[in-house]
């Protein structure tokens, strides 16, 4: 029997309580039923995203995965994308897998020069090692295997090598072709950036490589809308085609319009924001034909459910939350912000309506989600509103010129690479300005619901507008007063899942500690994410240990400040150096370092080997496993009575381990020594691996809980 779906009970239950409360709030405004009848839509949806979630079918090559080299052949879908550690990627509709002959998208990662001259529909054979995607192995992480199973793929392929199947095969006309030319003479015109920067903003991120360092300055300061093909291209669009056909029957009008929407669908792809733009199009322009006012909500409430329909899976697609979340605040809010700003000049009032709008109502998912917001978010929005409307405006009409008059658009595009220019510098100065990403920590559904709630009170309460920052009040206090108790009274210590790399985090009543960063992808996709989704904005104290090296800790320093900087003497790493740290020192063996209510022993510099003392409970760090003699140079009392051991999984002598005794054992290698194993087994340790159950968090309270486990009790209640 299936069960009740999560969301479809939350969407009765909130229905329901709408039928009830509404009523009293805007009498005669709203009907009791329909918002049950909503509510039983919403259930009734629960059980068809159920039922049209992807799922590996039995010939998928997902269950055929082994240690063994795998050869795949199969039809390239989309043209391969630049991934961060400067690798293609490319979709592949697998046919064949060494002999057998299966299906499923496979995402391919290939050298770059390999995947560079590939292209849609091409037949190709890969050698390489086939795996299964993880799940997110630490909080705040990236869940791969999701992003994978809503694209329907459940495979991965880390390819060495390619060859085509047949040499002889040409490419076939596609949309893809036309947009590669844009692309091409957007860059040739402008630069690599600047180039790239405009043909994202006429075909969207997905469609072109953006350089990342200008992709991550754009999200940090919150101007990825800016980066992504939606409603401003389509409005763009379609005020180009009826200003141009004005003069013709609406019926003409349609036709044409029509036209220019289907064709901006087929060269940015289906994007859920795309999509959702292209049918608010359709809307409009069926409006026009039919002489009809379009109620903009019902509009976007139609074109929401027409979306869903056709691909339920979008719901947890962040692209079309966030899509469609602005537009509504656009509709909501900005006028009543706009009253509120009639004291403006009249061409100012959407440049700062507008922004605020969008900030306003995608704030609760964005904090629910990544737990941060940017500060300088409105202001940067504000000041940028020039300069990326004439880049999209001047985006679309040189592509256009680009590809009906080429001799045209040479002239026309280098123009833009001066907005294009000033605006990568703009967006960079507001990412150098401190606090400029600050980490509130990730708020619960609730508290997102409760946001909600208080941003839409306003409206439903025309009267109450002008008291709109008791509603701010509260909602910053819903926020920030519950996550400040929390972490004032938290004691919590994180072994992250980071192998090859010992990462440890721990947290002590609002104090940060972290021992080792990692290398700056670590610190990126593992570190930071972490302290961000736990409301980190500093770091009180750091050990520098175990072949460390700069280059993490200046890329963590660059984004979170760090107060105080140690590093183990005789330790093998480089020595630290971080200008922007206030106090840097060496720790000596038998030193004891004091944190507050925690205690840092070094017991030896090489191999390093820290005893920790986190609230009664002892733990014990070996960055390598000490051999007998150097085992027996350390001092003996302090090698016994550790409740916890965190190591690398390397082979303990079993003389050493009777000496230990361990209660807890966490090993951050890629894998355990099978004789020290069995030797735990023996006393009775329990062993932890962060390589296969993800992050290791422990609490006084509550003792060891690992990431998957807590994943595993959150997807119970969908």
């Amino acid at each position: 029997m299936t069960a009740v779906p999560f969301g479809g009970g939350i969407a009765l239950i909130v229905g329901a309580i709408a039928a009830l409360t509404l009523p009293k709030f805007r009498p005669g405004y709203t009907v009791p039923k329909v918002w049950i009848i909503a509510g039983i839509i919403g259930l009734l949806a629960g059980f068809y995203l159920q039922l049209r979630t992807p799922q590996p079918s039995s010939n998928d090559i997902s269950q055929f995965i082994s240690d063994k080299p795998a050869i795949v052949q199969g039809i390239v879908e989309e043209l391969p994308r630049l991934t961060r550690s400067e690798k293609s990627q490319v979709w592949l509709n697998a046919t064949k897998l060494n002999d057998r002959s299966v299906e499923g998208k496979l995402y391919v990662t290939l050298p770059q020069k390999d995947g560079r001259d590939l292209y849609p529909g091409q037949a190709i054979s890969v050698t390489g090692s086939l795996y299964k995607p993880k799940p997110a192995m630490n909080p705040g992480g990236f869940d791969f295997q999701k992003f994978l199973a809503r694209q329907s793929s459940f495979a991965g392929l880390r390819g060495e090598s390619i060859q085509q199947l047949d040499p002889n095969q040409k490419p076939q006309w596609g949309w893809w072709m036309i947009q590669q030319k844009i692309v091409r003479s957007h860059v040739k015109q402008m630069g690599e950036r600047e180039g790239a920067l405009v043909s994202a903003m006429v075909l969207g991120s997905r469609a072109v490589d953006i350089p990342f360092d200008i992709k991550d300055d754009f999200a940090r300061i919150g101007l990825s809308h800016a980066l992504a093909a939606s409603g401003f291209q389509v409005s763009l669009i379609l005020s180009i085609i009826l200003t141009l056909t004005k003069r013709f029957s609406k019926s003409t009008q349609f036709s044409v319009g029509s036209a220019g929407l289907l064709i901006f669908l087929a060269l940015t792809g289906v994007q859920p924001a795309v999509f959702r733009a292209v049918l608010m199009g359709f809307a409009v322009l069926l409006g026009i034909a039919f002489d009809r006012k379009v109620k903009p909500l019902n509009a976007l409430l139609l074109v929401a459910i027409i979306l869903l329909v056709i691909q339920p899976i979008w719901i947890w697609d962040l692209g079309f939350q966030f899509s469609f979340l602005a537009t509504l605040g656009l509709m909501v809010t900005v006028p009543a912000l706009s009253k509120q700003l009639d004291w403006l000049p009249t061409i100012i009032v959407p440049a700062i309506a507008v922004p605020i709008a969008a900030f306003l109502w995608t704030l609760p998912i964005q904090l629910y989600n990544f737990g941060i917001l940017s500060p300088y978010s409105i202001p940067a929005n504000i000041a940028a509103t020039i300069l990326i409307s004439v880049l999209s405006v001047g985006g679309v009409i040189s592509a256009i010129l680009n590809l009906a008059l080429p001799v045209v658009g040479d002239f026309v595009s280098p123009v833009l690479y001066f907005p294009a220019h000033w605006l990568i510098i703009g967006v960079r100065f507001c990412c150098q300005l401190p606090g400029n990403i600050y980490a509130v920590g990730a708020i619960s559904i609730g508290v997102a619901i409760a946001l909600y709630f208080l941003i839409c009170f306003p409206w439903l309460q025309p009267k109450y507008q002008h008291y709109w920052w008791i509603s701010a009040l509260i909602g910053i206090a819903i926020v920030f007063v519950p996550a400040g108790i929390t972490r004032a009274n938290l004691v919590q210590v994180t072994a992250l899942s980071a192998a090859p790399d010992p990462i440890l985090v721990i947290q002590d009543r609002g104090k940060i500690g972290l021992i080792n960063s990692g290398d700056p992808a670590t610190v990126s996709f593992i570190v930071l994410p972490f302290l961000r989704k736990q409301g980190v904005n500093q770091i009180d104290w750091a050990i520098a240990a175990h072949s460390a090296t700069s280059d993490g800790w200046t890329s963590l320093a660059e984004r979170v400040p760090i107060r105080k900087i140690y590093q183990i003497a005789n330790d093998r790493g480089d020595a630290i150096a971080l200008d922007t740290v206030q106090h840097k020192t060496e720790l000596v063996e038998g030193q004891v370092m004091k944190m507050g209510a925690i205690a840092v022993r070094p017991l030896s510099g090489d191999p390093t080997v820290l005893q920790l003392q986190i609230d009664q409970t002892r733990w014990l760090w070996f960055a390598d496993v000490p051999t007998i003699e150097e085992r027996k140079a350390m001092p003996q009392e302090y090698l016994a009575n550790n409740q916890v051991l965190w190591w690398s999984g390397k082979k303990i002598h079993p003389k050493l381990l009777q000496i230990l005794k361990p209660e807890s054992a966490i090993a951050y290698s890629r894998k355990i020594n099978p004789e020290t194993r069995i030797n735990l087994a023996a006393h009775q340790t329990k062993v932890y691996e962060t390589n296969q159950e993800g992050a290791v968090q422990w609490t006084p309270q509550q003792g060891f809980k690992t990431t998957l486990e807590l994943n595993a009790t959150d997807a119970s209640l969908l």
